[in-house]
């Protein structure tokens, strides 16, 4: 809850996804990228702009990081890969390597998660017009199909949300089952 007194604290724009058990291939593979796209953002809730900037660990690594890593994440793999366009990576990526997780660039966790979200909405578009067995090409794993790289990607979310229960339990003790 927002105290006028004290500083503002996040509140995740989106609602836990409630998974099927039971569904066509591209149905779960889809859910449970969005279940975890929405689990980022829970690790956050509650947090001041300082908290979820706070480096808890020797790495770069903080959950304000976090959200940016993955909208780059997305863009990269939906738009680059599948979609084959040459648009430029946020944070200027590949020439500024941890531009992700520096955050020197002034953005706000609120414009940040605000620019994540447009860049999972976008993914979703992308996907919904291709085929799983659609083949793209990526410069370190060759050829790969839809199916692939949505697995990569809810890999890929596992991985940091894990890390992100990690430093959210460092910053305030709080857990997530």
């Amino acid at each position: 809850m927002n105290d006028a007194s004290g500083p503002k604290v996040f509140s995740s724009p989106l609602a836990p996804v409630d998974l099927r058990t039971i569904a066509p291939e591209r149905e779960a593979l889809a859910g449970w990228l969005d279940y975890h796209r929405a689990e980022l953002l829970r690790k956050l809730e509650g947090l001041t702009e300082e908290q979820a900037a706070r480096c808890v660990v020797p790495s770069l690594t903080t959950l304000h990081g976090l959200v940016r890593h993955l909208t780059k994440v997305e863009f990269i793999w939906f738009v680059n890969v599948i979609k084959q366009s040459e648009e430029p990576a946020p944070f200027g990526w590949p020439e500024h390597k941890d531009g992700d997780f520096l955050l020197d660039d002034g953005a706000t966790l609120s414009e940040d998660v605000a620019r994540y979200l447009a860049a999972c909405e976008r993914s979703r578009e992308i996907f919904a017009g291709v085929s799983l067995d659609h083949v793209c090409t990526h410069h370190r794993f060759g050829d790969l199909d839809v199916r692939c790289i949505l697995l990569h990607m809810i890999r890929e979310y596992s991985q940091h949300n894990g890390h992100a229960d990690v430093i959210r339990e460092l910053i305030d003790g709080t857990t997530h089952g």
